[in-house]
């Protein structure tokens, strides 16, 4: 909530200043926020999505839907239709909540971390990144999970650069690495 207030005023206010917008609509903003696991050992066990499930679930305060294979892969050995991740799509108050929650508790409790990286953007305006392990957030239990799993982040803007959206997300709070 606090996020969201705080992007009402002073971000909006510096994207003007920076890019020389003529319109307030001109000013991008974060759409949405997706948080995927993919789970490549759920084809052998069944119960691995359902602990990925309950932990994005905690993580994020919001019930995840299970991702399926879209096609056969015998290398692999999965089917189509066959349960292989879950993910989350965050929008409004959920959204500022998890990127205020992931910027400022959860990737200052990474090891050695120096920041993310300024070049996963895709040339549209939109920000990917991986976490190694779910531990950082401070709502995960050490005690009670059953693997150490990563998860990608992909953070949805309106922006049409991704000079426009590097700006969003530090004004945000994205500690991008110098």
């Amino acid at each position: 909530m606090r996020l969201e207030e705080l992007y009402t005023k002073e971000i909006k206010d510096a994207m003007m200043k920076k890019f020389n917008y003529k319109s307030v609509m001109q000013i991008p903003k974060l759409e949405k926020v997706i948080v995927n696991i993919g789970c490549g050992e759920a084809k052998d066990n069944s119960k691995v999505i359902d602990n990925a499930m309950n932990d994005l679930a905690i993580i994020t305060g919001q019930k995840p839907i299970v991702t399926k294979a879209r096609k056969s892969v015998a290398t692999f050995k999965i089917r189509e239709g066959m349960n292989i991740g879950c993910k989350v799509t965050l929008r409004g108050s959920k959204m500022y909540e998890f990127v205020d929650k992931l910027f400022n508790a959860a990737l200052p409790r990474v090891r050695d971390f120096r920041g993310i990286n300024p070049n996963s953007f895709d040339g549209r305006g939109n920000y990917s990144m991986g976490i190694k392990e779910q531990l950082i957030f401070p709502e995960i239990d050490y005690d009670k999970i059953d693997a150490i799993r990563g998860m990608d982040i992909i953070f949805v803007t309106t922006a049409h650069t991704d000079e426009e959206a590097r700006e969003l997300l530090s004004l945000m709070g994205a500690p991008f690495a110098k």
